[in-house]
């Protein structure tokens, strides 16, 4: 491995013209594809195998007519205070909106009129028009959407209170503001960290165009492959991350081994075979945490997960290989000015100690000290994992000046909270072969007789006579307990033929399959990692701390995210403006991007150590020695993937947002907790053994060589062994 990278680094330097040359024509290749695509993308959630999902797709099939995966709206109208809106100006204002949302707009499916629907309350104050559309509302067109603000206005202007809701009114992410924030804030530490504005701005560069090429190329397919319009997004969250550290790391080993008096393209290709040796694996437990996502088996997830492997691959192989095609041009500009003039570094007496060296020698004095702190602070942040509530976003979680929020609460008020979640009950006669009004009268009957049912509405039938839908308004709210209590029951006390779906129904559905996948899901990525950290560190132990250190970071990552978004710690500070549920993807989302990212400091850190052990060093000096080259570039790695998740915070998308936080606190816990305190400590106490491994997979496993070791016989101006320093 290390050979083949160390011939490629020096082949991308020589040949650096044409390395440069192919990237930039494959970045515009893909840009003219991605502008002349459609990246509408789709937010259809669909979750197979589940019983919400089969009576989704039996509604689409059997009643077309309904658009059940078109986008819907809820438009609320209150009368003024001592006035009803049955009166004749008040009744005159909403007729005319009904007209106007169902004028000749292709786009909508149907517009019903309340006062014949019966969707006025009981006081007589409220009513509202429910509209469905043809598309999903990243494909509604401007006028579609002008019509719904045009109505809302007018609807006020004639002095009722008007709010709508509904997915109608959803909202796309907005995208480049938490990119440049995030560059920006990458670009200050690297520029510290090398003190050079050439080494800072090629990590910046080659992220930028290995995200570029990996956002551009989903916006291209996102037509082809019906992929989510939060996918370029979260694609270009983590591959920026991990393009930026990627670079850093092999930039940060061209200018050592400048330092030490290689010639430059000696140097590229050792910082190649050294560092991109530790980058190939560790992108490779990236590509394996976001593409295991498909053992999850919910489209969505698993094309957010692809799509996001596919920009990691990228930012991979950019950094093996644009990477020193540009150190290539930039000469030694990369090197500080300082260090440009300088002569041929001594080795044969220890550096001065830096923070790194400090750091390492103060948790070997007190391991089991620091261990038991670290692993204490990482509990106490994980215990609000044992209230982590989830559910799928509605109305009801958006913030209360929101005109969203405020038509669900309308509607809570005037018709009952059921409203807001009803429950859609299909009887499929052709099943048994029954008569369809028969056994829907006896499927009502049933059903109206169950706790926490407030209404059991007519039932409709298709066109064939063959199915029936019961619309059942719950007494509680979509989220609380009792509505999904009530969808047990009416799942337990009907035949087989008889299916339930709706937002709680759906919620619930998610809930129980992604609880039921992450057992498999962890056990195949944590495996298959753990399976390839043994190949990389050739030990037992090694791998296990690390997979152990990952389940306490991501533990007490999203004990952060439940006391942040569901208990509303520090939220005005991040500016969430409502807590809410904890979004069903987002623990197993979050699992598979924090694992992969863990795995990122882990192998560069422990990679170093590894290669002085192997070297000669004792365990002890190994820890040091890692610390010693690593730790400065570790932190700024992580203070850069930090940076950069951070800047989503600000997103209006609230998946986006969580997720955002959850990686930036994730990357906080592993690099500066785990991988930077706990895993010297477990080190300084295994002493010699952590590098145990059997004799009989010493033999059976091949020899990778990450540390390089068969370089050797490639360089032309090889110095001499550092003399070693006991500690």
């Amino acid at each position: 491995m290390a050979t083949f990278l160390y011939k490629l680094g020096r082949l991308s330097f020589r040949r650096r013209r044409l390395v440069a040359l192919f990237w930039v024509a494959l970045l515009a290749a893909v840009g003219i594809g991605a502008a002349s695509a459609n990246a509408t993308g789709s937010n259809d959630v669909s979750i197979p195998g589940t019983e919400a999902q089969k009576a989704f797709d039996l509604l689409d099939e059997r009643f077309p007519t309904l658009s059940a995966d078109g986008a819907q709206a809820n438009i609320v109208f209150r009368a003024p205070s001592g006035e009803k809106i049955t009166a004749a100006d008040n009744k005159a204002a909403v007729e005319a909106a009904v007209a106007e949302l169902g004028d000749g707009n292709k786009q909508v499916a149907g517009v019903i009129d309340p006062f014949k629907a019966g969707a006025v309350s009981q006081d007589g104050t409220t009513a509202y028009i429910a509209v469905a559309y043809d598309v999903q509302f990243n494909e509604m067109s401007d006028t579609s959407k002008d019509t719904l603000d045009h109505v809302l206005d007018e609807g006020r202007h004639a002095g009722l209170t008007v709010e709508a809701g509904g997915t109608a009114m959803a909202e796309l992410p907005h995208t480049g503001t938490a990119e440049i924030i995030g560059i920006a804030l990458a670009a200050l530490v690297l520029v510290m960290t090398f003190g050079s504005l050439v080494a800072a701005g090629l990590p910046l560069l080659t992220a930028v165009i290995g995200v570029g090429i990996g956002v551009a190329s989903i916006m291209a397919l996102t037509e082809v492959f019906d992929l989510s319009s939060t996918t370029p997004t979260l694609a270009s969250m983590i591959g920026l991350a991990v393009g930026i550290d990627y670079a850093l790391f092999i930039v940060s080993r061209y200018r050592a081994e400048l330092a030490e008096g290689r010639d430059r393209e000696e140097a590229a290709g050792l910082a190649v075979g050294t560092a991109g040796s530790a980058v190939v694996f560790a992108g490779l437990t990236v590509v394996i945490a976001l593409a295991g996502l498909a053992v999850v088996n919910i489209p969505m997830l698993t094309k957010m997960g692809l799509a996001a492997a596919g920009t990691v691959t990228i930012a991979v192989v950019i950094a093996l290989t644009l990477i020193p095609a540009l150190l290539g041009f930039a000469g030694k500009r990369v090197l500080g000015r300082k260090a440009r003039g300088g002569t041929r570094r001594a080795t044969a007496a220890p550096d001065k100690p830096n923070m790194g060296t400090r750091w390492a020698h103060f948790v070997l004095r007190r391991p089991v000290a620091v261990l038991l702190t670290a692993v204490v602070a990482l509990g106490l942040a994980a215990i609000p994992v044992g209230s982590l509530k989830v559910g799928l976003p509605g109305d009801g979680d958006q913030p209360t000046s929101t005109t969203q929020r405020k038509a669900y609460d309308m509607l809570a008020e005037s018709f009952g909270p059921g409203i807001n979640g009803p429950l859609l009950v299909t009887v499929d006669a052709t099943a048994d072969g029954g008569n369809v009004k028969t056994e829907a009268a006896q499927v009502s009957k049933t059903i109206t007789g169950l706790k926490n049912v407030a209404v059991v509405a007519p039932a409709t039938y298709d066109e064939a006579g063959r199915t029936a839908i019961l619309t059942v308004l719950p007494t509680t709210a979509p989220d609380s307990t009792k509505t999904e209590d009530l969808l047990a029951d009416i799942r337990d006390h009907t035949g087989d033929n008889v299916m339930v779906t709706g937002l709680t129904a759906m919620k619930v559905d998610v809930s129980e399959k992604l609880n039921d996948a992450l057992a498999p899901y962890l056990g195949l990525v944590v495996g298959l990692a753990f399976l390839l950290l043994i190949l990389v560190f050739r030990s037992v132990l090694v791998p296990l701390k690390a997979a152990l250190g990952f389940l306490l970071s991501v533990l007490a990552a999203l004990g952060a995210v439940v006391a942040v978004f569901q208990w509303g710690w520090a939220a005005d500070l991040l500016g969430v403006e409502q807590t809410s549920p904890i979004m069903s993807m987002m623990p197993i989302f979050m699992v598979g991007v924090v694992f992969g990212l863990a795995m990122d400091y882990e192998v560069f850190l422990v990679t170093r150590m590894r290669e002085a052990h192997v070297h000669g060093e004792s365990p002890r000096q190994a820890v040091v020695t890692g610390f010693r080259h690593g730790a400065r570039v570790v932190t700024a790695a992580a203070v850069i993937m930090i940076s950069v998740f951070a800047g989503f915070i600000g997103s209006n998308e609230a998946m986006v947002k969580m997720i955002g936080f959850g990686l930036a606190i994730a990357v906080f816990f592993d690099a500066f907790i785990v991988r930077m305190t706990i895993v010297p400590a477990v080190l300084a106490l295994l002493g010699d053994r952590a590098w145990w491994l059997p004799k009989w997979l010493d033999k059976a496993l091949p020899n990778v060589d990450v540390e390089g070791e068969g370089l050797t016989r490639h360089r032309t101006d090889a110095p001499e062994e550092p003399e070693l320093v006991r500690v």
